[in-house]
């Protein structure tokens, strides 16, 4: 073997190797693209439903007000929460979510003082909604939490972490509502 086929050998494999890696990284990106993907459409999915809850409890508020309107104090509570829940941010917004839900507990233990009130059709309607979409709410904040945790271990893992750092992948954060009943 000469000297000239030796070094074509060894430009080769050295081309070999380099084009493994570079598909190797190509997959790797490819992959926590499609991870980040799912988170996104995890979250757009809790937006939908939080929207429109936030328009059931709109028209709860306005059946309420013509049965209780000395309640005002608890309502407003309610219509500040749910105004303050305008955010993109995970955090602000899961923080948001509590007092919501909080205030809607208060508004609707308010509500069982007023007879009438509990027998109008469309009260118990949107009442029932109301309950349907709270489950909806939760099995969405469950596959957003799980593809959250997907895409954070993808994130975190070697040899992933050196891929996501150079392309600036971050560790999306978890919608967490606290004292959930």
């Amino acid at each position: 073997m000469s000297v000239g086929t030796a070094i074509m050998a060894i430009f080769g494999v050295i081309f070999a190797l380099l084009l493994a890696s570079i598909i190797w990284a190509i997959s790797i990106y490819n992959g926590l693209v499609g991870k980040r993907e799912l988170v996104n459409e995890g979250w757009s999915s809790i937006d939908v439903q939080l929207k429109r809850r936030f328009n059931l409890i709109k028209n709860l508020v306005t059946i309420v007000k013509q049965y209780a309107s000395h309640e005002a104090e608890t309502l407003d509570k309610l219509t500040n929460a749910r105004s303050a829940a305008y955010t993109d941010d995970v955090g602000e917004r899961a923080s948001a979510e509590a007092q919501i839900g909080s205030a809607l507990v208060n508004m609707l233990s308010v509500t069982e003082a007023y007879p009438d009130l509990k027998a109008d059709g469309n009260f118990r309607d949107l009442q029932q909604e109301l309950s349907q979409l709270e489950d909806v709410i939760q099995r969405s904040r469950r596959y957003y939490n799980g593809t959250v945790r997907d895409y954070n271990t993808l994130v975190g893992s070697f040899p992933h972490l050196i891929v996501a750092n150079m392309y600036l992948f971050r560790e999306a954060a978890f919608f967490e509502i606290e004292n959930e009943d």
